[in-house]
């Protein structure tokens, strides 16, 4: 297979970015899409050039590292992270546009790698639960409902790819804040920072500069692990009735 490879170069954050073509062939249509990024990026090295900077860490879907746009979809076009997609989905001949993610809250740090530090402290904002020290619990010493434990596993799905951010218009971090919040949320170890949780962790993505949601859908049809829209409007009732029960301590 022969492409044309057209990718986003940029040195650091403080330099004017621009698109560069390249054309490479012996694709498999067995390799990934990293795999192909990594050839690539020998024939580079072997030309004298710099390779191309990407993230990545386990290549099985799990770590949320691989973010990229490809042809203008994060994660390109199957519902998957862009490690696990495979060349199969690219025809012979096709050129392929490979853009970093497109957001204000994450600044590009080289190419297509991008400082994704805004999740992380909208994470250290509430997104845990607190414990006292000492030995493990009895793993049955708190019951939790069927219902409450398969939601909880749903959102606790969200691998922080950021392909939510990329695909909103307006850069928003909803759908990722939600399904931090519901997670812990919905288990009664959760229960005592119920408030606090999603009174901090939305104002942490408020803080970070993200976009506001406009309820487009793009962050869940592009999400590789299917967490559900309706994941923000549990998010916003949380939000609600803490600022209620706030209001009425004050």
């Amino acid at each position: 297979m022969k492409l044309t490879l057209r990718i986003w170069r940029q040195h650091d954050a403080d330099t004017a970015g621009a698109m560069a073509t390249y054309e490479i062939d012996g694709i498999s249509e067995d390799m990934s899409f990293l795999e192909m990024l990594d050839q690539l990026n020998e024939e580079l090295i072997l030309a004298g050039d710099d390779p191309v900077a990407f993230d990545h860490d386990c290549r099985e879907g799990i770590c949320g590292a691989c973010g990229m746009v490809i042809n203008g979809q994060a994660h390109g076009p199957e519902r998957t992270t862009a490690c696990q997609l495979h060349m199969r989905h690219f025809s012979d001949g096709d050129t392929i546009d490979v853009e970093p993610w497109r957001a204000a809250a994450f600044p590009v740090v080289r190419d297509l790698v991008v400082d994704r530090s805004a999740f992380d402290r909208v994470i250290g904002a509430g997104g845990y639960v607190s414990v006292p020290t000492g030995a493990a619990p009895e793993a049955h010493a708190t019951p939790v409902p069927k219902e409450a434990a398969d939601l909880a596993f749903e959102h606790a799905a969200c691998i922080g790819c950021g392909a939510c951010v990329a695909a909103c218009p307006n850069g928003s971090a909803m759908l990722f804040t939600a399904a931090k919040v519901v997670h812990l949320n919905v288990l009664p170890q959760g229960a005592p920072e119920r408030e606090s949780r999603v009174l901090g962790m939305v104002e942490a993505m408020d803080d970070q500069g993200f976009g506001g949601c406009t309820n487009t859908g793009e962050c869940a049809t592009a999400c590789p692990k299917g967490i559900p829209l309706t994941a923000i409007a549990a998010m916003n009732r949380e939000y609600l009735r803490a600022s209620v029960k706030g209001n009425r301590r004050r």
